[in-house]
């Protein structure tokens, strides 16, 4: 099943949704093995180390240390791993207001992490795009 690949539609269609809970980004030398317990929400491999996308109490419980808490906003629509132009003006939007965001696409959706203190304003400004109110910067 693949995803929608047309912009127009798909900032129609964005739809966020803002998860519970707080996330965190850590890195570790930990093998995989070792953080899979944690139940991630992502893994990436660099090579400075393991990224590790987790619940914040997860890190804390395994004394992980991390720099900064998130929200995760996730883009209910069914986004193509090919659109072109979708995070673009996702992340043009959110940055025109001075908010950071890491997004993270997967299969079936994109998912932001934008800063805790943010993420209700984040929300507010996405909405926009399915509200169809053109954004005002």
């Amino acid at each position: 099943m693949s995803g929608e690949t047309n912009l127009g539609v798909l900032l129609k269609s964005i739809r966020p949704v803002l998860r519970a809970g707080e996330f965190v980004f850590v890195t570790t030398q930990r093998a995989v093995s070792e953080v899979v317990p944690l139940e991630p929400l992502g893994l990436f491999h660099e090579e400075e180390g393991l990224t590790v996308i987790l619940p914040r109490e997860r890190a804390d419980a395994a004394s992980l240390p991390y720099t900064a808490v998130f929200r995760m906003l996730t883009l209910s629509v069914h986004s193509s791993l090919e659109a072109v132009g979708f995070l673009a003006a996702i992340t043009t939007r959110l940055a025109s207001r001075g908010i950071s965001v890491n997004p993270v696409s997967a299969y079936f959706h994109d998912h932001l992490f934008v800063p805790s203190a943010r993420a209700e304003e984040s929300l507010a400004l996405l909405a926009e795009f399915s509200a169809g109110d053109a954004p005002r910067d």
